[in-house]
């Protein structure tokens, strides 16, 4: 098994460092090496899924390959490979959907001059996300974090010569450094507290008390905010949007799969050790981004931005879940998202590749992405069509599909949240208000898109057609995959995936959070309660039946309201899309503000750019002003202070000191060349000098 995973996890860093040096002497640059290492991976995958995780089919089933990679002196840092059931169905959705990408891409991508170095970049994506999944250690996991980040602002800014695309690949790469900076010194809490990373002693540490309260507190919401940046939550959302400048297969695979279902993987990871108020931050920043995201995505046009916003407000559940202590809803629902929107994100590109063909032919300059550009395609690219109307039912929660399956989930575990706790009912409010609105949007864009007639007029009409069997192809697969049949087996009850393969493998893991030394129950850490000490009457049969009996009449309540709202928005998009019997434009100009907030996305950029932005470059230019004008100031004066001593000091040397050494010298010349006089060498002189000397002392003693 341990060889199965690690050759998932190194045939695409194999396929990388061969595409990306050989890739342009290679045929068709090399795609066949990157198809082979992902598509191998993907049926090794489905190997262990069958083999070891259906095989088995355990609840606990885990296993665990360690070495130790650092040794300093007593301490052992060990890393290494975890292959438990939750591994192993991230590793299935991340090569499946990453495979039927690779596939998608050798049709988008066909005529590209940089074709070898996308195929490249795509297998170094998939070696980074696999490395994360695999990981049994924070350390390991934030290295392939980061190489995640990396390979995505490659992949962003693909097409680098447009600035748009070079700036999305730069927002994105900065705005993730944010979260990731909180995630950081949450392990470094972490570590500093328990001496380890790894996932499994880090459940032990904080299950016998070494790290708690406060502090424990601290480092679960640090630790979430490497999920703010990675899964596009509110406020560091802002990044994913605009990453839809990179190729459509790039979209899919960032949107659906990959790069943003890391945040929502790794607080699952991290569920067992979330304190209640830590879970309570989560589901909030969870509820309040599916609810905001969505009124964004009503008001675009651009057909890859409204399902950008779709994924950051389906993310939103997922956190939101977890948050609420839904674990098995909030990660099923990552599955099966990751089908149907990678579904809609290929089908999007599938009427994109369309669109820019007819455009070519009128010699049109259009934004082939404006839905305004489109219309009654479901004509001439049925495939497309009915593919993308599946993925749109599962992402709206319409029954018998896999949406529906997993957002009841949600909304039922949220529900069951908000009815022990009515004083976070804003939360379920939040998630029923994100489905109508879902719904909605959904539907206005495949009406815009595929009904009516088209509106580049007939000579354009003329040259649509449906797109080639290499792209259509895991548009079927996928739009199977959105079905409810696949998760609910072997109960394959339509309505709720309790009973489902899916819900017996992935139960609420049991949170071990200890509080001033007292345990926290998983009902009480899910729910907020105070840490309470265990007796009788929680040890009893009653608080599980109560529990059961809330959860089912959650569940049923949920399933109604949200048929309901989703139903709602689905007849409200038929009226103004379909049937044209409501005029969008008047609505448009009575929601007013309102509107105008949903289009320019609630001015989330400007604002940012008026503070985060503007604030960073006027402190900088602040600093730089200081730095020119006072510490260089400083030196410069003590510079010129430094020159005027100096000219002083040698004024003074030259003219004093000099002065007085040359004035001494001076004076001894003169007196020895007085003396010099007499220092003729005749002694007759000598003897004249002593006598006429001594008649002067004579003369004067006697005078």
């Amino acid at each position: 098994m341990l060889g199965l995973a690690l050759y998932i996890l190194l045939a695409p860093l194999v396929a990388f460092t061969i595409v990306i040096f050989f890739g342009r002497k290679l045929p068709r640059g090399g795609d066949f090496i990157s198809l082979f290492a992902i598509w191998s991976g993907l049926a090794a995958s489905l190997y262990l899924f069958f083999t070891q995780m259906l095989g088995h089919y355990d609840p606990a089933f885990a296993l665990s390959y360690r070495f130790d990679w650092v040794t300093w002196g007593t301490y052992k840092l060990n890393i290494g490979i975890a292959i438990d059931n939750m591994s192993m169905m991230m590793l299935v959705v991340v090569t499946l959907v990453s495979s039927l990408v690779h596939l998608f891409s050798v049709g988008y991508m066909k005529g590209d001059p940089k074709y070898h170095r996308f195929f490249s970049f795509l297998s170094f994506f998939s070696f980074s996300m696999i490395g994360l999944v695999l990981a049994d250690n924070l350390l390991i996991i934030y290295a392939f974090w980061e190489l995640v980040g990396l390979s995505s602002y490659l992949l962003i800014g693909f097409w680098h010569e447009k600035d748009s695309a070079s700036n999305a690949a730069k927002k994105a790469f900065v705005t993730n450094r944010v979260g990731d900076a909180g995630m950081l010194i949450g392990m470094l809490i972490c570590f500093t507290a328990l001496g380890t990373l790894n996932l499994v002693e880090l459940k032990d540490g904080v299950a016998q008390g070494h790290l708690a309260g406060g502090l424990l507190t601290a480092a679960g919401i640090l630790l979430f905010m490497g999920a703010v940046g990675k899964s596009a939550q509110f406020p560091l959302h802002v990044w994913l949007p605009d990453a839809m400048e990179g190729p459509t297969p790039v979209s899919a695979l960032i949107h659906a799969a990959t790069m943003v279902a890391a945040g929502v993987y790794l607080v699952a990871r991290l569920f067992p050790i979330l304190t209640p108020d830590a879970s309570l931050v989560i589901a909030y920043v969870g509820g309040f981004t599916a609810i905001f995201a969505a009124t964004i995505a009503v008001a675009q046009n651009d057909i890859k931005r409204v399902l950008a916003y779709s994924t950051v407000s389906q993310l939103g559940y997922m956190v939101m879940a977890l948050g609420t202590g839904a674990f098995t809803a909030g990660f099923f629902h990552l599955v099966t998202h990751a089908m149907f929107k990678a579904c809609l994100f290929l089908g999007s590109g599938s009427i994109i590749f369309a669109m820019h063909h007819v455009l070519h032919n009128i010699h049109s300059h259009d934004d082939a992405q404006d839905m305004r550009n489109m219309g009654g395609l479901k004509k001439y690219m049925p495939v497309t069509f009915w593919t993308f109307l599946i993925a749109t039912t599962a992402l709206a929660g319409v029954p018998f599909t896999s949406g529906f399956l997993s957002k009841d989930a949600i909304l039922g575990g949220t529900l069951a949240f908000a009815m022990e706790h009515p004083k976070h009912w804003l939360l379920p409010a939040f998630g029923f208000a994100a489905a109508g609105l879902t719904a909605f949007y959904m539907f206005r864009l495949v009406y815009l898109t595929f009904y009516g007639t088209f509106r580049k007029g007939s000579e354009a009409e003329s040259h649509l057609h449906e797109s080639p069997r290499v792209m259509t192809v895991p548009l079927i697969v996928l739009a199977s995959l959105s079905i409810f049949f696949f998760y609910a087996a072997p109960a394959f009850n339509p309505t709720t995936p309790a009973g489902g393969w899916f819900a017996t493998l992935f139960p609420t893991p049991e949170n071990v959070t200890l509080a001033s030394g007292r345990y926290v129950s998983p009902a009480s850490s899910r729910l907020g309660d105070e840490a309470v000490e265990p007796t009788a009457e929680h040890a009893s049969g009653t608080e599980a039946l109560h529990s059961a009996h809330l959860e089912h009449l959650a569940h049923n309540w949920a399933m109604l309201i949200s048929i309901l709202v989703a139903g709602l928005g689905i007849w409200i998009a038929t009226l103004a899309y379909y049937k044209w019997k409501i005029d969008p434009e008047k609505w448009r100009l009575r929601f007013g503000v309102a509107y105008r907030g949903m289009y320019n996305k609630w001015w989330c950029d400007e604002v940012y750019k008026a503070t985060a932005i503007n604030g960073t470059l006027g402190l900088s230019k602040g600093l730089a002003w200081f730095d020119g004008a006072i510490l260089d100031g400083i030196v410069n004066g003590s510079a010129t202070v430094t020159r005027l001593f100096s000219t002083v000091q040698g004024w003074f040397d030259n003219k004093v000191v000099d002065g007085l050494v040359n004035l001494t010298a001076m004076v001894v010349g003169f007196w020895a060349h007085f003396v010099r006089s007499f220092q003729t060498g005749q002694v007759q002189r000598y003897l004249l000098y002593t006598l006429a000397g001594v008649g002067i002392v004579i003369i004067l003693v006697v005078i």
